[in-house]
């Protein structure tokens, strides 16, 4: 991939940014330049590409992943048609270690060089559908809402067992609880009206709460995570991401642990997939016979619970694969046994 003649290396800030252009041919950097967020300054940004000649054909923006902050220059850019990587921020501090002082002009002449450097490994973005990121937001406003709720129970729970009630503080605990749970309530019912009456992705989650033990919360997490399932959903590759992918831990001869999962990654869909393990460990015929079937040999829980996880991901992923329903008693049969009896 041929790098272009300007890399510029956007440093974000909550209602500002700060940019400096790196010239690929004389390998020099401009003066940075400083713009509001607002669109009074996205104008000046424009006058300004226009006038320095930078086009969506000559030039690449890069910046750090900073949330929401981002998103007014991202989306304006993405109609400009402007080519943008949007990076890791520990990725970019990394390839600048040791770290010496910091400053917005230097914050971004670093990821103007970043982009240079590791121009063939740029992360580019594109924005996602409008219903994909209406459902990333139903669904992070819901966990918040579920938080301050099991905040709000163990709160009342606490004053309810002291010796000197305090009604008042009860009544006060219970009526945000219901009001807590009525807005959930609210929100499952958006997100299902939203997902499976799209013509598009309705058939695709139709398809993944067919599962045993796959709920539409699971299915609209996958949803978001795969960008409206445009990007390939590998069982290896989300596992690893998720942290419910067992790590070695061992060096020589005098380091050897067990292997255990890191534990970190997207918290939500790792308790959504624990979750639907504890629901097929019970209730389901199969996971159930072999949950205990391992425990009689000594395997421990956490680890069975994991195996299940590993296993409803392969599960769902072959569906979303094949675009098939999920069989119950499907079997698969090996393809070198099939070549036998052709």
């Amino acid at each position: 991939m041929q790098i272009p003649e300007n890399l510029v290396g956007v440093d974000i800030a909550a209602e500002s940014f700060t940019l400096s252009v790196y010239d690929t041919a004389s390998k020099k950097y401009s003066p940075s330049h400083f713009f509001q967020s607002d669109p009074e300054g996205l104008e000046k940004l424009q006058a300004f590409l226009d006038e320095q000649d930078m086009t969506s054909l000559n030039t690449v923006f890069c910046m750090e992943a900073t949330g929401v902050y981002v998103e007014p220059l991202a989306y304006f850019l993405a109609a400009k048609g402007y080519r943008l990587a949007i990076e890791a921020p520990h990725k970019a501090k990394r390839a600048f270690y040791p770290l010496g002082g910091k400053s917005d002009p230097l914050d971004s002449h670093q990821l103007a060089e970043y982009a240079f450097r590791f121009f063939d490994q740029l992360p580019f973005w594109s924005p996602s559908e409008v219903i994909v990121e209406q459902i990333r937001v139903l669904l992070t406003a819901r966990e918040q809402l579920s938080r301050q709720s099991t905040a709000s129970k163990n709160a009342l729970k606490a004053i309810c067992h002291k010796m000197i009630r305090t009604p008042p503080a009860e009544d006060a605990f219970t009526s945000v609880i219901e009001h807590l749970k009525q807005q959930i309530k609210q929100i499952d019912q958006e997100i299902k009206n939203r997902t499976s009456g799209h013509s598009k992705f309705g058939p695709t989650i139709a398809l993944i709460v067919s599962i045993p033990g796959v709920g539409l919360l699971l299915a609209a997490n996958l949803l978001t995570l795969s960008d409206g399932f445009t990007k390939p959903l590998e069982p290896r590759s989300i596992a690893s991401h998720l942290g419910i992918c067992p790590l070695p831990f061992q060096s020589g001869t005098s380091v050897k642990r067990r292997s255990r999962s890191r534990g970190i990654g997207h918290s939500i869909l790792r308790k959504l997939l624990y979750l639907a393990a504890m629901n097929l460990r019970t209730h389901h015929p199969a996971f159930k016979h072999y949950f205990l079937r391992k425990k009689d040999q000594g395997k421990s829980g956490a680890l069975l619970l994991n195996n299940i996880e590993n296993r409803l991901l392969k599960i769902i992923c072959a569906v979303i694969r094949t675009r098939t329903p999920y069989i119950a008693d499907y079997r698969s049969v090996n393809p070198m046994f099939l070549k036998t009896i052709a």
